[in-house]
């Protein structure tokens, strides 16, 4: 299935950074993963770095499925509210949720100097406002357990919120941390990286049949060769599926486009990320060469046909929805675009291994923050790997249960 329409941002902007064989044979490894975009890119250098060979396949090419049409917004803030989020699971876990994605920032910040793409990486932070007056309580009490559990944030009020920006909001929670990244440049150079290590990447390479055994795991190409290894990562986002047997979530259409260079280094206060309450949100950031990026206008994902004969509409919408809230700004369309994303019922993504599956984990990053559940993701399933010890959390889990 195609996971976005044509000319996403990032693939346009970097080209085909770097190309990858085909598996033209029969290949043993410690780790195989399937999916190469930004989640198996980040599981396989982790892996890499705890010394263990991989083979990483993808029926396309590096970082053209989801990860091209990311808006890549770093945020540790989980679609579903902090205080939601311990009123189901117990106060103890929602915060390690949250604690998680906002040490995973600074964790891909690390990497990205690591593999020299540094330029790539901004913080900033995060302005999360109130789209009506009515949800103004319940965004003042997620400020107020937001600052409990020692986040960086301040309340902003309305008067407050009339001084710094150009549009008005009832009022808002603005966090410390959050970043922009290119998460396709970043894909590449993780996976160059992996490569260079004596490592297998293979494009075009789709996996047919997996088979777990005792003692590993054996995956079947298209062209019949046979990846023999000891354990399996599934890093093929909604497509996951496939290996497990059910949708683990909702899908999903959501649409984006950025602007031409508008010229400013500093479009808005800060240049910080801004989202919404509303649900679907709207979503904006900038570039370092002066651009505005703008997502939303969800709806039920049908086919991709459908979903790309709404792309010019919806970018229409979207201009619309940009030029109310930022009329002085210079504003023309570039590129618009539109990708599929799966959701959970809790915002939640799903980590680690799944009953049946004794060799095989999942990393499913749905939702609005799929890069920094990677980030989480790989960490935790590597050092589950390479037994160093049992990390992957509870909430997390496939065995999570609410209250």
């Amino acid at each position: 299935m195609d996971l976005r329409s044509e000319f996403p941002y990032w693939s346009i902007r970097n080209g085909l950074l770097h190309a990858y064989p085909s598996l033209q044979q029969s290949v043993r490894t410690d780790v195989a993963v399937i999916g190469a975009g930004i989640t198996g890119a980040l599981i396989s250098y982790r892996l890499m770095e705890a010394g263990l060979s991989v083979v990483v396949t993808d029926r396309r090419h590096v970082g053209m499925g989801s990860t091209s049409a990311s808006t890549a917004l770093l945020q540790y803030e989980i679609d579903t509210h902090l205080t939601q989020l311990a009123e189901w699971y117990g106060l103890s876990a929602a915060r390690e949720a949250y604690s998680l994605c906002l040490d995973a920032i600074d964790r891909v910040h690390d990497l990205c100097r690591e593999v020299g793409i540094g330029q790539d990486f901004r913080y900033a932070p995060s302005l999360y406002y109130a789209t009506f007056r009515k949800d103004l309580p319940d965004l003042y009490r997620e400020y107020q357990a937001r600052r409990a559990a020692g986040i960086g944030v301040e309340w902003i009020d309305e008067a407050l919120f009339r001084r710094l920006y150009p549009f008005s909001a009832p009022g808002a929670i603005l966090s410390e941390k959050a970043a922009e990244v290119d998460p396709y440049r970043l894909a590449h150079a993780l996976l160059e990286r992996v490569a260079a290590a004596g490592n297998g990447v293979h494009n075009q390479t789709e996996i047919v049949r997996v088979t777990e055994k005792r003692s590993g795991v054996e995956l079947e190409t298209d062209e019949g060769h046979c990846i023999s290894a000891k354990y399996l990562v599934v890093a093929a986002g909604y497509e996951s599926e496939r290996w497990l047997g059910k949708q683990p979530g909702r899908l999903h259409s959501s649409y984006a486009l950025v602007s031409e260079p508008t010229g400013f280094q500093e479009l808005w206060k800060d240049n910080c990320l801004m989202w919404e309450t509303a649900r679907p949100y709207l979503y904006f950031r900038t570039t370092a060469d002066g651009r505005v990026i703008v997502g939303g206008r969800d709806d039920t994902f049908q086919s991709p046909g459908k979903r790309d004969r709404r792309v010019f509409a919806k970018s229409r919408q979207l201009e619309a929805d940009v030029r109310k809230r930022f009329p002085e700004l210079p504003f023309r369309t570039d590129f618009c675009w539109a990708g599929t994303f799966a959701e959970t019922e809790d915002g939640l993504p799903f980590i680690g291994r799944h009953p049946g599956h004794p060799r095989t984990w999942f990393s499913m990053g749905f939702g609005g923050n799929g890069i920094t559940f990677s980030s989480v993701a790989a960490d935790t399933i590597v050092q589950e790997i390479a037994g160093v010890k049992k990390t992957v959390p509870a909430i997390f889990s496939f065995h999570r249960k609410r209250k």
